[in-house]
């Protein structure tokens, strides 16, 4: 890493319906640097990061690149001066090639002009022998697996001579092997003077890659250090403004007798079988196992998505037969998914109309929709839940991802449901909001909610369950109480033949 300042933003200000994204804000990139830029959704991060791409106009401040500023920048000018951004997930054309894919945007043509297929194809060779990716430039990118599409993204930046790399989140959706190999290329990168903005709520892998990090918080530059200077601990006090007792803040209260009680339960068109489970008023289950081992699928099957076939299903001893998500609402279980932009919340809807989807009939009268009533709850739970918004009729797609999960929960806590199912409720949220959602779980428990977590983080698991269930080939292999559960335990069992 040289001392040279690649990319500079100075001051920068930005507000939203007159909520403040960014505040004079600032950031520096030096070549050959890995500097991390981290902070709680909702810090600013995204607002600064579409600035510098060109996305979105600041109301106040300068970007630089090599000393000079940038001015009338947008996405096509940001990428003729090398600024290049590659977020979660790629933005490739799934029926188009591969040598398709990279040259878009770096082939210049006209109607008169013919395509140089044989060309294209070994400029496609080169830039993926670059960054170490073994890929097929004929193959169609819909055909690749994640990583390999980074590595074509990646590809396709130095194509068009990246000096600027930014990094969203970009190893969220990677197996640890394919975060190994792309850390290998963003190494490779670093020696070509190559400087990369890396994003990422995985703390523990920034002394990994990184050189530098930049904490943002409420949309201001809270501090910039060296990442060997600096540990876990300190980065989240500066990221949350306050110390951070416990991300898990787990607490003990009373358990009360069964409300749900899986007997040899299953679904043979979602893998699910013979699955004997429990859960009691105010106690925290935890679902873990590897992906594929049929959490999700155990999850949807009790919710009525898919439909059991195999064994029986009681609630508070009763046994009912569960065929459709409106008449498990109807017998007091809520299920929040696992993927919240997809099913979790309807983004282009108001938040108002979101928290009231699953419980239209506590706001209707006669098949008319009583809006006041509806604002009213929505402002309620909007305000008990800490959901940052300047107003409840802005869309779900405008706030953080810390907030859609608050939304998210807040639809199926006001249908007061008995039975919560929990689908990795904090995957790619910070660590404040994290600790968040877990206090409001631990709140539901003490009020006797029966709460079933599925959850890919073990600490997560270890933290706040009252018993783990470890899911292996669609079944549970083993329950463990909460006292004698490892981290080692729960892999082993998961792992085991």
């Amino acid at each position: 890493m040289s001392n040279q300042v690649l990319l500079c933003a100075i001051d920068i200000d930005k507000s939203y319906a007159g909520v403040h994204a960014l505040m004079s804000a600032s950031f520096e990139l030096r070549a050959g640097e890995v500097h991390a830029l981290i902070g709680e959704n909702g810090a600013g991060k995204s607002t600064l990061i579409k600035i510098i791409t060109g996305a979105v106009e600041p109301d106040a401040g300068k970007i630089t690149l090599n000393e000079i500023a940038i001015s009338n920048n947008s996405p096509r000018v940001a990428k003729h001066l090398g600024i290049a951004a590659i977020y979660q997930q790629p933005a490739l054309f799934p029926e188009l090639s591969v040598a398709e894919n990279i040259a878009i945007g770096l082939e210049e043509a006209s109607i008169f002009s013919r395509t140089d297929w044989r060309a294209r194809k070994r400029r496609a060779a080169d830039l993926l022998a670059r960054v170490g990716a073994r890929i097929d430039p004929d193959a169609e990118a819909g055909d690749l697996t994640m990583p390999q599409q980074q590595l074509v993204e990646i590809a396709r930046a130095l194509g068009a001579n990246a000096k600027v790399l930014i990094m969203d989140e970009p190893t969220a959706s990677l197996s640890e092997e394919d975060t190994q190999n792309l850390f290998a290329v963003i190494r490779q990168l670093r020696t070509e003077g190559v400087g990369s903005i890396y994003i990422s709520h995985r703390l523990e892998e920034l002394p990994l890659i990184a050189d530098r990090v930049t904490v943002l918080r409420d949309g201001r530059t809270i501090d910039t250090r060296v990442m060997s200077e600096v540990n876990r601990e300190q980065l989240i006090q500066l990221m949350v403004g306050r110390e951070l007792s416990a991300v898990f803040p787990k607490r003990t209260v009373q358990i009360g007798d069964i409300v749900l009680e899986l007997r040899q339960f299953g679904c043979s068109e979602s893998g699910v079988h013979d699955v004997n489970l429990s859960v009691r008023a105010g106690e925290i289950v935890g679902l873990a196992g590897l992906v594929g081992g049929g959490r999700t699928e155990l999850a949807r099957t009790i919710f009525g998505l898919t439909r059991a076939d195999q064994g029986e299903i009681s609630l508070r001893g009763k046994r009912v037969n569960i065929t459709g998500a409106a008449q498990a609402i109807e017998c007091g279980i809520a299920y929040v998914p696992e993927d919240r932009r997809r099913h979790g919340v309807i983004l282009d809807l108001a938040i108002s109309a979101n928290i009231t989807l699953a419980s239209l009939d506590q706001f209707s009268r006669m098949g008319a929709l009583d809006l006041s009533r509806e604002r009213e709850i929505a402002g309620d739970y909007t305000r008990k839940l800490a959901i940052k918004t300047p107003t409840i009729f802005a869309p779900v797609a405008t706030l953080s991802g810390g907030n859609q999960q608050k939304v998210a929960l807040s639809r199926w806590l006001v249908t007061k449901p008995s039975v919560l199912i929990l689908d990795e409720p904090t995957q790619g949220i910070d660590v404040g909001a994290k600790a968040e959602v877990h206090a409001l779980m631990t709140e539901l428990a003490s009020q006797g909610v029966a709460i079933l977590m599925i959850s890919s983080e073990l600490p997560e698991v270890l933290g706040m369950s009252d018993r783990i269930g470890v899911m292996r080939g669609g079944t549970i292999v083993a329950t463990l109480d909460r006292s004698e559960a490892t981290q080692e335990k729960i892999l082993a069992l998961a792992l085991s033949h």
